[in-house]
Formats: C-alpha cells, structure tokens, sequence
C-alpha cells in the first residue's frame, strides 16, 4: 500500500511503522537500562521514569523486572534490598564493573550503527527538503 506524506511515497502504513519502533525498542532496551544505571543505583520505578523522562523510552512494570533479572543472571547489575522510610524495602539496582565495561562496548557498538544509518539517512533528508522548497 503506497500513502503519500508530504509528497513523498512510502511502501508502508502508520501500522508498519509502529511495529518496526517496536522492534527497535526492544532491542535497545537493555542498552536503555544499563545506561539509566550509569550514575549509581536506582530501584525499578526510578529506572522506569529516568528511560522515560530522558530518553521518552516508555517501558511498562512487567517487562523491566524480568530484564535486570536477566542482567543481573549475566553478571551487568547487582542489587541489594534497602528498607525504605516509607514502608516496603525496595531492590536497587547497580552496574558492576563488568556491566560497565559491556555498557562501554554497546555505546561504542551504538554510535558506530547510529553513524552508518545517519549517513544513509542524510542525503535522504536533504533531497526531501528540496522536494519541499521546490513544490
């Protein structure tokens, strides 16, 4: 199905395009979460707001817990249950020096990727804006 935006075709529906951000949400979640962990140890709730108040990354409850469990399983994060002054202890989460170093390689990992497709993407922008200036 072609729809026309701004006089430009695209071969894909707001439906596809949802489900492609998805996907990329996904997979850069766990990059997401050790970087929300980099300035020291937040509980889950914090972690939840930092991903979205920073990075407007919005993540429901039950997908993060099993998330740090599994960087915690692989060695990236650590927790320990402090008491809290108002009420239920709550379970902060930490780096480790191991997760630091994985985080370091996803960044590097992460910009190189970000550099490639913005190199695809600039000549793509420029000729749109031109389109526009020229209807």
């Amino acid at each position: 199905m072609y729809i026309a935006m701004n006089n430009i075709e695209l071969d894909a529906s707001a439906d596809d395009i949802g489900k492609w951000e998805v996907q990329m949400r996904k997979g850069s979640l766990s990059l997401a979460v050790l970087a929300a962990l980099w300035d020291g140890a937040l509980y889950g709730l914090e972690i939840l707001r930092r991903l979205e108040e920073v990075a407007r990354f919005r993540v429901v409850e039950g997908t993060i817990y099993p998330l740090l469990n599994r960087l915690k399983s692989a060695g990236f994060v650590e927790s320990e249950w402090v008491e809290s002054d108002t009420g239920h202890p709550r379970k902060y989460f930490q780096l480790t020096d191991k997760g630091r170093r994985y985080l370091s390689g996803l960044s590097r990992t992460w910009r190189d990727f970000e550099s490639g497709i913005n190199a695809l993407l600039g000549p793509l922008e420029s000729r749109a804006h031109a389109k526009r200036r020229a209807s």
